[in-house]
């Protein structure tokens, strides 16, 4: 069962490695919930590396609910589902590359339908003066920049999400939102390719900023819903496009 496991790790950072090829063998099955990982010692030299390096990475397993530490015992696969924690939907997100299946997809959706929304409220009543004019510099920056610069147009609609979540003054928030970066700006960089969901995005984003400054919660939250409506029916549609 761990034939794969006995190639040396060759890295300067060994622990990280370790948590990266372990998060990898269990998000992929590879390795069954409720099964026994070896002792330290055995992982330590199939792996070539120190007992530390194996102890320390088993750790942050557990620290992320992919696996239990019981003295006497050892590392035991948790069901993730039941045991992970938000470190772990960053890894899941990153293990999958973007490329999401379809209940990780829907629950994505479904969770910003119900989040950012509450971010806009509360950037309304608590942005700062600061916050505006970034808000409104991000803008700019989107509605300058032409039609090919997918990346540059991406980044800046995620860093105007991010202000938003900030702007909450809900210090979660805005980690929530940094946890599946990734998968986000995957997604949303191709369906900006066409340019008119990219003028529509920007509208949206404008009438945003405006009902955040002007301190009107219940206008952001239409808005915002509107927005992440408007950027799931596209999602969709080209999701329906490459099947």
């Amino acid at each position: 069962m761990f034939e794969q496991l006995t190639e040396p790790l060759r890295t300067d950072s060994l622990k990280d490695v370790f948590v990266l090829r372990f998060e990898e063998l269990i998000l992929s099955g590879k390795i069954k919930i409720g099964q026994k990982l070896p002792s330290e010692r055995e992982l330590a030299l199939q792996l070539c590396v120190s007992r530390p390096v194996v102890h320390e990475g088993l750790v942050e397993l557990a620290s992320r609910g992919l696996v239990s530490l019981k003295p006497r015992i050892g590392a035991t696969v948790n069901d993730y589902r039941k045991e992970g924690s938000i470190s772990l939907l960053a890894s899941l997100i990153q293990y999958q590359k973007g490329k999401l299946e379809p209940d990780l997809l829907e629950s994505l959706l479904e969770m910003r339908m119900h989040l950012e929304p509450a971010f806009a409220r509360l950037a309304a009543q608590n942005r700062t003066e600061e916050q505006i004019r970034e808000l409104y510099d991000i803008i700019h920056n989107e509605e300058s920049a032409g039609s090919r610069e997918i990346q540059k147009i991406t980044n800046l609609d995620f860093e105007f999400h991010l202000l938003i979540a900030m702007a909450s003054g809900n210090v979660v928030y805005p980690l929530l939102l940094n946890s599946f970066r990734p998968v986000y700006t995957n997604l949303s960089s191709q369906f900006f390719h066409d340019p008119r969901v990219t003028a529509a995005v920007h509208k949206y984003h404008r009438n945003t900023a405006r009902a955040i400054e002007s301190g009107d919660g219940k206008k952001a939250v239409a808005i915002m819903k509107e927005l992440l409506r408007h950027g799931e029916t596209h999602l969709r549609a080209m999701i329906d496009r490459e099947t």
